[in-house]
C-alpha cells in the first residue's frame, strides 16, 4: 500500500505514462514515424530505418557526441548539481552561425543503442544531477522515448527537458505530452526571409514555431520551482539575439506576451558570436552591441514580461 510520503511524492510526469502502458504506445506511434519521416517540418519523408537521411542526415540510429553534467545552462536548470545534458548529433534547422556546428552539421559523436543512452540518463542521476536535458533531441525522438522507458524500468525519476531550435510539428509535440516536463526552445525567428537565409531555406520556421509555442505551453503552463529554485515544470523560452534586428525580437516578445503569457520564464541571450559561415554575411558578422541588447530588454519591459533572465 503507498504511504503519504509517496502518495505525495512529484514524480515527473512519464512516470504516470509507464505505469498505465501508455508509454509503449506512444513508442510504437513515433517509431512508425521512422518509415516515412515526419517528425519536423522538413517533411523529407524518407525511409531511415533503411539508412535513408533527408536535411538533417541521421538515420534511425541514435547518435550523440556527450553526456555530462552541465554547469553553463539556465540557473533553474543547473542548480547545485547541475543539468544532466545529453547532446545529440546532427539537426534539422542547420543554422549558419551554429557555435556547436560539428556537431549538428558535420555530425560529431558515435552511435549508441537505447540501452546505452538509457545508461546514461541513470549514470546522470547518480551524479546528483536536477533533469535529464535532452539537447536537439527532435530527430531521434522515437529512439529517445524508447531509451526513456528502460531508464525508467531501472529508477530514473528525475524531470526531463527538450531542449530544442523550436522547429518542432504539433503532431510530435502532441505525442510528448505528458511525457516531457521543462520544454526548453529557442525561438529563432519571426521573419521568414531570415529564416531562410541563415537557416537553411526554413522559410516556414515562424509558422511553426509560434504553433509549438502555443502547444508546449499548453502542455506544462509556466516554469514551476521547488523549495530550491529549481526547476520542476513548464516551459522555458530562449531568444538569441542577432545584430541588425533580423531575429525579429520585438515581434518575438509581443507573441510571448499576447499569446503565451506575461509570466514566462524569458532568457534573453546576449552572446552570439559569428561562428561557422556566418563571415559569409556582413549583417551578423559581428556580436551584438550593448545597445542593441538594451532596446530588446526595454521593449519586454514595456510589454510587461515580468520573468526576464537578465
Amino acid at each position: 500500500m503507498t504511504n503519504e510520503k509517496e502518495k505525495n511524492k512529484a514524480y515527473p510526469s512519464y512516470i504516470n505514462l509507464y505505469h498505465s502502458g501508455e508509454l509503449d504506445e506512444r513508442i510504437k506511434k513515433l517509431k512508425s514515424y521512422y518509415q516515412c519521416c515526419t517528425l519536423c517540418p522538413r517533411d523529407c519523408r524518407v525511409n531511415r530505418l533503411k539508412g535513408e537521411t533527408g536535411k538533417c542526415q541521421a538515420t534511425a540510429s541514435l547518435k550523440i557526441s556527450s553526456a555530462f553534467a552541465h554547469f553553463g545552462e539556465e540557473r533553474p536548470l543547473v542548480g547545485t548539481k547541475g543539468s544532466g545534458t545529453i547532446f545529440f548529433s546532427n539537426c534539422g534547422l542547420r543554422c549558419i552561425y551554429c557555435q556547436n556546428y560539428t556537431i549538428s552539421i558535420k555530425g560529431e559523436g558515435v552511435i549508441v543503442d537505447e540501452q546505452r543512452v538509457a545508461e546514461s540518463m541513470m549514470k546522470l542521476q547518480a551524479l546528483g544531477c536536477h533533469n535529464i536535458n535532452l539537447v536537439t533531441p527532435t530527430h531521434y525522438v522515437p529512439g529517445i522515448v524508447s531509451a526513456l522507458k528502460i531508464a525508467v524500468s531501472k529508477g530514473l525519476e528525475i524531470p526531463l527537458v527538450y531542449n530544442t531550435g523550436g522547429y518542432e510539428k504539433l503532431e510530435t509535440l502532441k505525442l510528448l505530452d505528458g511525457i516531457v516536463d521543462i520544454y526548453l526552445p529557442d525561438y529563432k525567428y519571426t521573419i521568414p526571409e531570415s529564416a531562410a537565409k541563415y537557416s537553411s531555406e526554413a522559410y516556414n520556421y515562424p509558422y511553426y514555431v509560434q504553433i509549438a509555442f502555443k502547444e508546449m505551453y499548453r502542455q506544462v503552463g509556466n516554469l514551476v520551482l521547488d523549495h530550491r529554485g529549481v526547476a520542476k515544470r513548464g516551459l522555458m523560452i530562449r531568444h538569441l539575439i542577432l545584430p541588425n534586428r533580423v531575429s525579429g525580437s520585438r515581434e518575438f516578445l509581443e507573441f510571448v506576451a499576447k499569446e503565451l503569457s506575461k509570466h514566462c520564464y524569458l532568457n534573453l541571450m546576449r552572446q552570439y558570436r559569428p561562428e561557422y559561415r556566418a563571415k559569409e554575411f556582413p549583417e551578423i558578422n559581428r556580436r551584438i552591441s550593448g545597445k542593441e541588447y538594451r532596446e530588446v530588454l526595454e521593449w519586454a519591459d514595456e510589454l510587461g514580461l515580468s520573468n526576464i533572465d537578465r
